[in-house]
Formats: structure tokens, sequence, C-alpha cells
């Protein structure tokens, strides 16, 4: 069927829910061919196919893009994107839509991510316009509005449709995001997204080949991020028996590291889903070694998730200076908070990274 005619199947009717892409990231070749930069894998489509999101396709020598719907909406703790450095307490209104440029056979949101690849995800879009949303986080109390559950690198038009709305209402914005870009992708975003979560998911070119990327593009995007001035938090999911050796844990720490002292990095629990059964899931003991090992590489915030009230102090932020407990959690739930609203610590007015008020 040619693409953007009408269908009952899936990709049909998200086809008929699209725009034009941003100008920033189409690059218009001969014969109607066109490169794309919404992601790493910078995609040459020929008029009639897709790219590897399968959400991007030339039509007549257009990209059009998904626009205008949502297939996952919630509005949650901030703690859970997961943010520790960003607004602790508030709640974040967080959409999605459909596709991803990757395929991890782990993913916990293969609901939407793998909606146009696995037909047992069965997931349906809604249709609901940017001021909609917006209105929705005024409804519910968020004080950020942020754009996850599939890989929203693919569908950054309709994410910056929506960001350009909330900013001007109060809200501070945010990518919960894979981390393949391009420099394009993110100087299209920086003006209207203030925070950005980046998935390091290995570092093994080899088991990023698995997962259909490459590690360098994310190494590089977590670079591009922290020079653009986006406030960035870093997460690996450890793996057991696929990236939880010492050896990759000390080199994603050195790396983090060496870009910045200061990005929090979260090492949270993996557990059995979607196409890996196999692997068993991580223990708080091997979370807490990862942390330790974190710390040892001199990461100032180093975070342990999805095993709340198991992992010791490795919940809680302390100042980098005088290791007053600052933020106390259990979870995504804040205990105590005492960072002061300009950033600083109330006991040796050490500044503490981050986005406070």
């Amino acid at each position: 069927m040619p693409l953007g005619k009408k269908s009952t199947s899936l990709a049909g009717v998200l086809d008929e829910l699209t725009a034009e892409a941003a100008p920033e990231l189409t690059e218009h070749l001969e014969d109607h061919d066109l490169r794309c930069y919404a992601c790493g894998h910078r995609c040459l489509i020929r008029e009639g196919k897709r790219g590897i999101c399968k959400v991007r396709f030339n039509e007549q020598g257009r990209l059009l893009v998904p626009s205008n719907y949502v297939a996952a909406l919630a509005c949650d703790p901030t703690e859970k994107k997961p943010f520790f450095h960003a607004l602790p307490g508030s709640d974040t209104l967080t959409f999605g839509m459909l596709g991803c440029d990757l395929h991890c056979g782990y993913c916990q949101n293969w609901l939407t991510s793998q909606a146009l690849r696995d037909d047992a995800a069965g997931t349906e879009p809604q249709v609901v316009s940017a001021d909609r949303l917006v209105a929705l986080a005024k409804a519910y109390g968020a004080s950020m509005v942020g754009s996850s559950y599939n890989e929203p690198l693919i569908t950054a038009e309709w994410a910056l449709e929506v960001f350009r709305r909330a900013k001007p209402a109060g809200f501070k914005t945010a990518f919960i995001s894979n981390g393949n870009a391009t420099p394009q992708v993110l100087d299209y975003l920086r003006p209207w997204t203030d925070c950005y979560k980046i998935d390091l998911k290995s570092m093994s070119d080899r088991n990023y080949r698995q997962l259909g990327g490459v590690v360098d593009n994310i190494l590089e995007t977590i670079k591009m991020v922290h020079e653009r001035g986006f406030w960035s938090e870093i997460v690996t999911l450890l793996i057991p028996g696929f990236n939880d050796s010492e050896d990759e844990i000390k080199r994603a720490a050195d790396f983090i590291a060496g870009v910045s002292p200061d990005i929090p990095w979260h090492v949270t629990a993996f557990h059995q889903d979607y196409r890996m059964q196999s692997n068993a899931n991580t223990t708080a003991a091997q979370l807490v070694r990862a942390c330790e090992l974190g710390r040892a590489a001199g990461l100032r915030f180093v975070y342990a998730g999805n095993l709340p009230g198991r992992v010791g102090r490795y919940e809680n932020t302390y100042c980098p200076a005088c290791d007053e407990l600052l933020i106390e959690r259990y979870g995504y739930i804040i205990k105590q908070m005492k960072v002061t609203r300009d950033g600083a610590c109330p006991a040796c007015a050490a500044a503490v990274p981050g986005v406070w008020s």
C-alpha cells in the first residue's frame, strides 16, 4: 500500500497523523531522496520508503513525521524519569508516541516502542492537541512536561510543538531518551528543552549492535548534551551477563566522569521483561558495587534505582563538599529535601548542580 494511503493497519493509521518534518532535520537530495537527522542512524530515505524508526517516511520528496497524538500519557514523580536533580518532589506530565530507532530485547516500554515491529504490542494512538497536553499538565499540578515511552528523538517535532506551549506556561521540559542523537537534533531541541536523560546501555559496541545502535553515537551524544547546557542525567540498566562486568562498569563511570563528575549516574536494576527472560534479575549488592565503582571513578552523584530501601546511601543525595544528607528518598518518595532554591547545601553553602526552582 502506498505511504499515506488510508488503512486499518496501525502503520496506516499513523500515516494519517503526520506533519512535515522540521527543515533543520531534513536534507533534500537528488530524485526526491531525503536524509533524516532526527537520530544517529541519519537514514537515507528514498521516495516511498521509511526510516529505520518506521514512523518517518518520504512521500513525494517530503519527510512526514508523527504529529497530534499520544500512545502513552501519565503524570507521575519526576524521580521516576529518573531525574534526581530536577525539581525534587515534583510531578512530570509524560507523553509518548509509537516507534523506536532501536530494538532492545529487554525494553520495558515495548508496548509503545516496538508497536510497529511486534503485532503483540497492540497499542493504539489517541488524537490530542499540544494545547490539551499543557492544559492537562496544569490540571494535574505538574512542574515539568516530558517526552518518553517511545524514543522521543524520532518524534522530536511533536515534542517541540508541546514544549513551545509548555515553556511560556511556566513548565520545565525534558527528553527521556536512548541518546542516539545528532548535533542537528540537539540544536533543534535546545531552545525549548531543559533536561535530557540518556540511557548508556553498554560500553560494548557488540552489545549495542544487538540493540540496533552504535556505542560511539551514544558516547558522543553524552558529550554534546553536556556541551549544549541541557541538565543531563545518565541511566545504566545493569543486566547480569550483558553489561555488568566490573571492567565495563568502570569504563562507563570513567567516561561519564571525564565529561563531568557532576553528571548524576543512575545504575538501575534489571528485571526479566519482553524477550530477555533468561538473564538473572539484578541484586541490591550488584547495584551497590556498581555505585561504589562510580564513586571511585570520581562521580559525585551516583544512585541505585528500582530496589527501594535496599541500597543504603545510594538512594539519597549528599553534599559533594561536606557529605551532608541533602535529599532523602525511598524509591520515588522524597522524605526530606534540604537543597536551597538557588542550589546550595545549607550546611556549607557548596553548590549542588541541578534544576532546583
